[in-house]
């Protein structure tokens, strides 16, 4: 999940100093921007790193992120908490945070280790879904959420091109040790980036997350400039860099899935995406129950991206069989935390490699459903409340293309566990915006009226 480095000088000041001053954003900056802008500049630059903290758990790089946030809404724009309106899909984000102290109590880990999870899944899930559905309750709210996103990996494009070019060093120089094994950074002959991030395939997702909210906004949005640039321009650079971050995995979701849109856009049909949207559910019931053990699909993996790629995923598919296997002698709540998900023969050689495969672990198979019910709503919501006909809209152009970087969220959870909070925050926005009324034509008129001034 996040990686705990050296409690060097400068990381302890970048992590506590963070929470005052991602809080501060709100002094300066309209509520809403400044809590993007504290959740994105908390999570693309502070670094990978665990403080330990006396009967707490490790304040880290999320923890930072979350607080932070959290903290200038609470001081600096509390009103609006007041406009919070508890909704039937909270159901789902409160039972996945309380998830946990179940699994705590049914493995007697007692009650100090029940509530330190319950904190833990707050920090990393609970916060950033809050401020999503605090922020993000419109339109206009979820177009400055995609913007934001998008503008975010054109931030990252520089630095990435930077470590692709002299190795990834950033993390190293600016705090003092790199967060990631070294072995995992050269790939087809030159450096991965991880820059501020926990492994080069979170870099990868994230590249490829922004270039396609970008391409989507330009493509159905009509987004045409930023800052007076033509898109084309900002789109060459963040989808050569999306390339150059070789994550094979998220290049193929990005090469499927934004043709996949434009496809359902032409035919007026979204039962393309619908199949997409249900094959990480498929997936996960057929992994999960031993219905399929991967045939076929290490065979692909080697036809597309040769015979060290499909190794690298046959490994995985060997750990994950090993990893449910142990799950399902614990099979509703799950072991616990602690590396009680592992199996005890294998101990800390077992890789847990997929998220969905340390949920079901820890937390069993009621936390896996709660867990795909908060990824996944949001989601199908989006493509029931707003079907191709509705595409025709650019304001429907940035809650759709989230809810699709939500799914590729979600399918690279398939095979890997690194979380993001902005994709969190998403989550609540988009939940809020698939329960909106359609707006009338002079809402519309009012919005593009304050997006062009």
């Amino acid at each position: 999940m996040e990686g705990h480095g050296a409690a060097t000088p400068l990381v302890t000041i970048a992590l506590l100093g963070w929470v005052p001053l991602g809080a501060a954003l709100f002094a300066v900056l309209p509520a809403r921007r400044a809590m993007l802008a504290s959740v994105m500049l908390g999570w693309l630059f502070l670094p990978m790193a665990g403080l330990q903290l006396p009967g707490l758990p490790d304040f880290t790089k999320l923890t930072a992120t979350s607080l932070a946030a959290l903290l200038g809404a609470i001081v600096l724009d509390g009103g609006r908490f007041a406009s919070l309106r508890p909704r039937w899909f909270d159901v789902p984000m409160v039972l996945w945070c309380l998830a946990p102290s179940a699994s705590s109590v049914i493995n007697g880990l007692g009650a100090h280790d029940a509530l330190s999870s319950v904190y833990g899944q707050v920090v990393q899930w609970g916060i950033p879904y809050l401020l999503g559905r605090l922020y993000i309750t419109d339109l206009p709210a979820m177009r400055d959420l995609a913007m934001a996103v998008f503008i975010g990996g054109l931030v990252y494009a520089p630095l990435c091109l930077y470590e692709v070019r002299m190795s990834p060093q950033l993390h190293n120089i600016v705090y003092g040790f790199h967060q990631h094994s070294w072995l995992q950074v050269r790939r087809l002959g030159g450096w991965r980036p991880t820059v501020f991030m926990q492994h080069g395939l979170a870099v990868g997702m994230w590249m490829t997350a922004t270039a396609l909210v970008g391409s989507w906004l330009w493509y159905a949005g009509r987004q045409k400039t930023l800052w007076r640039v033509p898109m084309t321009v900002w789109l060459m650079m963040l989808g050569g860099t999306a390339v150059v971050c070789k994550s094979l995995g998220a290049l193929a979701l990005l090469f499927t899935v934004g043709p996949l849109m434009v496809v359902s856009k032409w035919l007026r049909t979204t039962v393309l995406l619908w199949a997409l949207a249900m094959a990480p559910v498929l997936y996960m019931a057929v992994r999960s129950t031993g219905a399929w053990a991967g045939e076929g699909l290490v065979d692909i993996a080697e036809a597309v991206a040769g015979y060290d790629r499909a190794g690298s995923l046959q490994f995985r598919m060997q750990n994950e069989d090993y990893l449910v296997a142990h799950a399902m002698q614990s099979p509703i709540l799950g072991w616990g935390g602690w590396g009680r998900n592992r199996p005890p023969h294998m101990g800390d050689e077992a890789v847990t490699d997929g998220l969905w495969v340390v949920v079901l672990g820890k937390y069993g198979l009621v936390g896996l459903v709660l867990w795909t019910l908060v990824m996944m709503l949001p989601v199908w919501l989006t493509l029931l409340r707003y079907p191709v006909r509705t595409w025709r809209d650019p304001w429907v152009a940035a809650p759709v293309v989230v809810a699709v970087m939500l799914l590729l969220f979600m399918i690279d959870c398939l095979l890997n566990a690194m979380l993001n909070p902005v994709f969190t925050v998403a989550v609540g926005g988009a939940l809020n915006v698939a329960s909106l009324p359609r707006p009338r034509p002079a809402a519309r008129r009012a919005w593009a009226g304050a997006a062009g001034s």
